[in-house]
């Protein structure tokens, strides 16, 4: 069996640059690490590093075999981390990527109260409508809205509830159009849009006992923000699909109108996805508990 410590050798070797700096951030002579490595790659049958006089560099095997040696070593930190977690509070930087509209209403709203409940944590948040690589990147945690969660390949998934994405109109609107009654009326109402395929957009629209009707619409606006085109319905430019969470306050006191109740998108599936190693480190285990306490109330 391979010694673990060779693989955390190499890895520190890698990331200083040389074998001399790793041997000051080691506390371990040259020599040694020299050997030790050289004993590794006798054990694999393979070279890892092209020596220099001048610099090191990897070998098309000792790319592959540092990523698994980081992996190795994030989770023994993670290890660590957690049977550390029994005896203090989370503490340190975590890192979160969220979708521009959560960013906007639930997430920044109740983000206060963790860093209140967890004074020695800190949070550094990417709003993001880009769909971001949590591992290359480095994040601990990506918030995502989507209509299924089968893209989300080796990462772990914690499901936090649903967003309904609703067709809302303002009153003056309808009062200057009329209210459809059917999914066929709304190409007689203006409407607006995130995005547009030569002038024109498309619903997909799912109603009672399973009907599905697509609406297929030239929108008068188009802005690939969200919180845009909400001030464009309310000011009655145009009927538009909105998540249901962006608009509690607006529906409840009438400044926006449900069009066609029963008729709307599938819901999108509100969702934490994380790596497993980075799961267990006690500030992102305490925000992701946080997250399911608090944020699925809201959704």
């Amino acid at each position: 069996m391979q010694d673990l410590n060779d693989m955390m050798y190499f890895t520190e070797i890698v990331e200083q640059g040389s074998f001399a700096a790793a041997g000051r951030t080691l506390g371990i002579p040259t020599s040694r690490l020299s050997r030790r490595i050289a004993r590794l790659e006798g054990q694999l049958g393979v070279r890892l590093l092209q020596r220099s006089t001048r610099k090191l560099s990897l070998t098309t095997a000792g790319e592959l075999y540092l990523r698994h040696c980081t992996a190795m070593r994030e989770e023994a930190e993670a290890a660590a981390a957690a049977v550390a977690s029994m005896q203090s509070e989370p503490r340190g930087v975590i890192r979160v990527s969220c979708p521009v509209t959560l960013a906007q209403t639930i997430v920044g709203e109740r983000m206060p109260g963790f860093l209140a409940a967890y004074p020695h944590v800190h949070v550094h948040l990417q709003v993001t409508n880009r769909v971001v690589d949590v591992v290359d990147e480095g994040i601990d945690i990506a918030l995502r809205v989507r209509p299924s969660l089968a893209q989300s390949g080796s990462l772990i998934v914690k499901r936090l509830g649903l967003s309904q994405t609703v067709l809302l109109a303002s009153p003056k609107q309808l009062a200057r159009q009329g209210k459809p009654e059917q999914p066929s009326d709304l190409s007689l109402l203006d409407s607006v849009a995130m995005s547009a395929n030569e002038g024109r957009a498309v619903w997909d629209l799912a109603g009672p006992n399973g009907a599905q009707y697509r609406v297929t619409h030239r929108p008068r606006y188009v802005a690939d923000d969200l919180q845009t085109l909400k001030f464009a319905v309310l000011s009655g430019t145009g009927v538009g699909l909105l998540p249901d969470y962006q608009c509690h306050e607006e529906i409840a006191s009438g400044r926006l109108v449900v069009v066609l109740p029963g008729w709307a998108p599938k819901p999108g599936i509100v969702h934490a996805v994380f790596s497993s190693r980075r799961g267990m480190i006690p500030a992102v285990r305490g925000f992701l508990d946080f997250l399911e306490e608090h944020f699925i109330e809201q959704v």
